[in-house]
């Protein structure tokens, strides 16, 4: 079984910034890749970033330039380190791990205030 959890999360202004980090923990042996997404009410789901194994990263094109996304040394972890913050950037942010299987987080809140 694997654990994700992240922190991070908070209420920021317009232009702000955040770093999210996630933790996975369990029977692990290797992870393939990890990423966030996010949902804001009333939306489905929707990519953010994604970085393999190798640290190859995929950005979705709203948050690209602004955010960035890295591999802790441990592999296990995964951040996001996010910039010059939107309101439209408001949304429960969830972590995920692909080990064969892909596992989630619980998710954490980002709300940014105009």
């Amino acid at each position: 079984q694997v654990q994700l959890v992240e922190s991070g999360g908070g209420l920021v202004q317009a232009g702000g910034s955040l770093r999210l980090s996630c933790a996975a923990s369990g029977t692990i042996f290797s992870i393939d890749a990890m990423g966030w997404y996010r949902q804001a009410p009333g939306k489905q789901r929707e990519l953010v970033a994604t970085i393999t194994s190798r640290g190859s990263a995929n950005y979705a094109d709203s948050v690209k330039g602004r955010f960035t996304i890295s591999r802790g040394n441990a592999k296990n972890t995964v951040y996001l380190q996010m910039n010059s913050l939107k309101p439209e950037d408001t949304a429960v942010y969830y972590c995920n791990a692909l080990l064969g299987f892909v596992y989630w987080g619980q998710g954490t809140q980002v709300t940014v205030s105009s």
